[in-house]
């Protein structure tokens, strides 16, 4: 199993998402943003937290159209997994491979804290060793968390199970509570909550060592 972990200037995530998935039995390949194709063999792309491009424009607005995402938008197209984690997920959104945008926190503070989650569906390669509706805590650090879509999308999102986590306190004002959505073919996610800070007790919980566990299981499998 092969991860390739994209650095932006002003990403400060990268490094622990590619430890946890070395801690999980992934070999890690570490790619900067004017890389023009990812490493052979990748199996799944991961978009740290950071500030990128010093958030400037619009957060993950200059990052999406960095050479490299025209490499993430072509494994995307051909099934492979991504995962973009706060900054990552405001990149998705920005490229177009999630659908929806990340506002400004409505407090139009910066929330830095481990908050309560519910796992919205089980139906992923990135939650499935969670039960349904379970409760997790993962830390979050962010001030435009924001998510927010048309209500039509918004439906869309529910009625095709791809809402993959949701608040249990809403901590930034997001559009029904969600933390992390999933692309149609459910092997794009896209989420404000850290795992990669939750993979050992040192870190102050555990709760983010499924999500790296049940990707190593899926991929196995395939």
């Amino acid at each position: 199993m092969r991860a390739a972990v994209l650095t932006f200037p002003g990403s400060n995530c990268e490094r622990d998402l590619a430890r946890a998935f070395a801690a999980h039995g992934f070999a890690v390949d570490r790619v900067w943003h004017k890389e023009a194709a990812l490493p052979a063999g990748v199996d799944i792309v991961a978009i740290p937290g950071g500030y990128s491009f010093g958030d400037y424009l619009r957060c993950g607005a200059i990052a999406a159209r960095a050479p490299v995402m025209a490499a993430v938008a072509r494994h995307a197209a051909r099934g492979g997994h991504v995962i973009g984690i706060c900054n990552g997920f405001q990149i998705l959104t920005e490229a177009g491979l999630l659908p929806g945008t990340l506002m400004r926190n409505a407090g139009l503070r910066f929330v830095c804290r481990r908050v309560g989650l519910c796992v919205a569906t089980t139906a992923s390669p990135f939650t499935a060793l969670w039960a349904r509706g379970a409760a997790i805590a993962l830390p979050i650090a962010h001030h435009d968390g924001n998510y927010a879509a048309d209500p039509p999308t918004l439906d869309r999102l529910e009625g095709e199970d791809r809402i993959a986590f949701r608040y249990r306190e809403n901590p930034n004002g997001a559009a029904r509570d969600i933390a992390g959505i999933l692309s149609a073919n459910r092997r794009v996610l896209g989420m404000m909550p850290h795992p990669e800070r939750a993979i050992e007790a040192a870190q102050g919980g555990a709760d983010g060592v499924r999500l790296f566990l049940a990707l190593a299981g899926a991929l196995a499998a395939a």
